[in-house]
């Protein structure tokens, strides 16, 4: 229950060492309203000219900080005031009073205040003395105000400066994962060209050329992918999870096999169609496997699991490897981040899979979590929404 305060009780608060013949002064030059829960009385930036005093009810004052941010600085209520710069400067609002239960106020106009000014000169002093305060207090606020704009801007300069350096890493990692099979392939072409390769040779070597050629159409593909899919928003079907992954797993046993790593899927196979986009879906799961290969170690294993759960389903890629380094977990789907090296081991490629599938899982409106112990291996989860 709120305390309703007397005008008697408040002026002097306003205007201490006021006389009563001075207060009644006041009063007569005043009006009393009452006004229902939120409502705005001052408007921040807006040129007003009432003097608030509460009798009753509680109000909140507000800021607009950083051009967004609605910052609370004080709540006032019974016996508090407001507004007095209002009365002798035609600046605008320096905040927004808002009423947050029923309320009662005691107001004075500017009109008002001349006329108990020439009546009442101990009034003018007590006011001086007053505005002085809030202007202190005003100063105070707008230098923590600055002091939060120069942290944030701080904060924003160090993260483009962060940015265009994984940018320029990101160029010299798609030039030097060009440049090698570019070479590789230019190289034996022309050895072909000019007839230096024996009819014995011959197979090994287109096999060489084809796959350094394909190296780079995975590349560029992907590189197109990324930029594509953000512009492109494709019509969602009925996907079979289980399918998607039985083809991801046929394209990359031989890859898999390369490192000694075994590729299985465990269980699932009845798994519910979920709503998306075949294609897309399947380049997702596609950067998991690829990852989960990439950092498995030499004889390890990357299994595919499948879970439902009321209207979604689910599809996890697990492997056993090197895990995930609690300081960059937060920056693994960010498009610019790779890691090349691990101890004594080094890792090619851009690192834009994970990119490309939290933008693929994003436009489906689905999930994507990561569980990861570093040393253990990783476990990604993709999860969609059942086709209905």
């Amino acid at each position: 229950m709120t305390t309703i305060r007397t005008p008697a009780k408040i002026i002097p608060r306003a205007f201490p060492g006021i006389s009563p013949d001075e207060m009644q002064e006041i009063i007569m030059n005043s009006r009393i309203k009452t006004y229902p829960p939120d409502t705005v009385i001052c408007k921040e930036n807006e040129v007003e000219f009432t003097f608030y005093m509460i009798l009753e009810g509680d109000f909140k004052v507000t800021k607009i900080i950083n051009n967004s941010q609605d910052r609370l600085l004080k709540t006032l209520t019974a016996g508090d005031f407001f507004g007095e710069m209002a009365l002798i400067h035609n600046a605008p609002r320096a905040a927004t009073v808002t009423s947050v239960t029923s309320a009662t106020l005691l107001e004075l106009d500017k009109d008002g205040f001349k006329r108990v000014l020439k009546h009442s000169p101990s009034v003018s002093m007590a006011m001086v003395s007053e505005i002085s305060n809030r202007l202190r207090q005003n100063d105070e606020l707008t230098i923590e105000d600055l002091r939060m704009r120069a942290a944030e801007l701080a904060d924003a300069y160090q993260r483009l400066a962060e940015q265009d350096m994984a940018r320029h890493e990101f160029l010299s990692n798609v030039a030097h994962e060009l440049r090698t099979p570019l070479m590789v392939a230019s190289g034996y072409l022309h050895a072909l060209k000019k007839g230096m390769v024996s009819s014995d040779q011959l197979e090994n070597i287109v096999d060489t050329v084809t796959r350094n050629v394909d190296q780079i159409v995975t590349l560029t593909n992907d590189i197109l992918f990324l930029q594509e899919i953000e512009l492109v928003l494709p019509e969602f079907q009925s996907v079979n999870l289980m399918k998607v992954a039985e083809e991801v797993v046929k394209s990359y046993q031989d890859k898999a096999q390369a490192k000694l790593v075994t590729l299985t899927i465990k269980h699932g196979r009845n798994i519910s169609a979920v709503q998306g986009d075949k294609h897309s879906l399947q380049r997702a799961v596609t950067a998991l496997v690829d990852n989960a290969i990439k950092f498995s170690n030499t004889n390890g294993n990357v299994e595919i699991y499948f879970s439902e759960n009321g209207t979604r389903a689910s599809i996890s890629v697990e492997d056993h490897g090197i895990g995930i380094a609690p300081e960059i977990r937060p920056r693994i789907f960010d498009r610019f981040a790779h890691l090349e090296k691990n101890g004594n081991e080094l890792y090619g490629g851009l690192g834009i899979g994970l990119s490309i599938t939290k933008q693929v899982i994003q436009q489906h409106n689905g999930s994507l979590e990561v569980d990861s112990k570093l040393g253990m291996g990783s476990r990604f989860t993709i999860s969609l929404m059942k086709w209905q």
